[in-house]
Formats: structure tokens, sequence, C-alpha cells
């Protein structure tokens, strides 16, 4: 089963604080909201890629420690994206002068912002070309840097600004490039 999309009439859209107190009744769903207004319900992950998922927060977080050049998120933080969607990748991460210009308000709701670097995960509910849209749209908003992981076919998407993506067949490990300097993500615990 892929995420469950409903169309909305257009007298029901939802400003960002009634999404944000749906999202609080129903904390046991993932929700997004499409720039169409579309309610987007996520299945839960199962072990795998909950632990996959698990896997890269580790990693991004010992980086991000130890570099102190942004802030890092896990997949229940919502962005509210320049379009008007609103969207939780599987990992994100965001320069510090971007944080730094959020005002306190603005970090306790949905980050008015779109990440600099994203990560999606394909699980066994998701729908491949699905994801890719997603990609598609976080560059759109300003992402710098994208990677759309399927460990089921152990290949990876690698989005960059005005560039069509790169593929990668079993690569061993991904590199942060000039958005996440030194960061290397090891896919051996994902792709195992």
């Amino acid at each position: 089963m892929s995420a469950l999309t409903l169309q909305l009439p257009h007298h029901l859209q939802f400003t960002d604080d009634e999404f944000a107190q749906v999202v609080a009744a129903n904390k046991d769903l993932r929700l997004e909201l499409s720039a169409e207004g579309e309610l987007v319900i996520m299945s839960p992950t199962g072990g795998e890629t909950g632990n996959r998922n698990f896997e890269i927060y580790i990693d991004l977080g010992i980086w991000n420690r130890q570099y102190n050049l942004g802030k890092a998120f896990d997949s229940s933080t919502g962005f509210k994206l320049p379009n008007g969607a609103t969207r939780s990748p599987d990992a994100a991460w965001i320069r510090m002068e971007k944080w730094d210009s959020l005002t306190p308000q603005q970090r306790k709701k949905f980050l008015p912002l779109c990440p600099d670097f994203a990560v999606e995960l394909v699980s066994e509910t998701d729908d491949l070309a699905d994801t890719q849209a997603k990609m598609w749209e976080y560059l759109a908003n300003g992402l710098q840097l994208g990677w759309l992981i399927n460990p089921h076919d152990q290949q990876v998407e690698v989005y960059r600004p005005h560039q069509p993506p790169e593929v990668l067949q079993a690569p061993k490990s991904l590199s942060g490039e000039d958005v996440l300097p030194d960061f290397i993500l090891n896919l051996q615990p994902i792709f195992t």
C-alpha cells in the first residue's frame, strides 16, 4: 500500500494552524499536505525501513554534532515549502544561517523553508514515482542536495539543482559534497 491522498474541496483547504491541529489530533499518522491542498496519509514503516532510517539519522547526527554547521531533522519534522506544501523527508538538514533566521515561534511550528539536504528512503509501502516527484518538488523549492535511496534495488538517485538525477547502482557510500562537507554515509547497513 502506498500513501493515501484525500482530495479536499477548495473551501476546506487548511491554514497552517489548522493543518497543525489535524496532525496533533492524529499523532499515530504521518501526514503531509501537497501544494494543491491534498491531505497525504503516509503508511507507517516496517522494522527494516525503521532501522534503515535510524542508521541514516545516526550518521547524519554524529556528523552534525562534530561540524555544527546546521540543524538535522528526523521524519516527524514538517517543512512548509515555498510552494505551499508541507512535507516531511525521512531525514533533512538546514544550514545554521537558515535556522538562525527563524523566529522562536517559527521554530516551534512546521519550518517555513525547504531543507538544504533531504533523504527519502523508499520503503515497501512507497510508490517510487511518488517519491521521485517529492524529490523534484524539494529541488523546485530550494533543495541543494537530495538522496533517494532504494534499498530493494540497491540504487540511489542523487538530486542536485539544475541537473538530471545521477543514478548510482550499489554504491558503498555517499558523499555530502559541498553541502555537507566531509559527510560520508556508509550504505552497508542500509543495503543489508
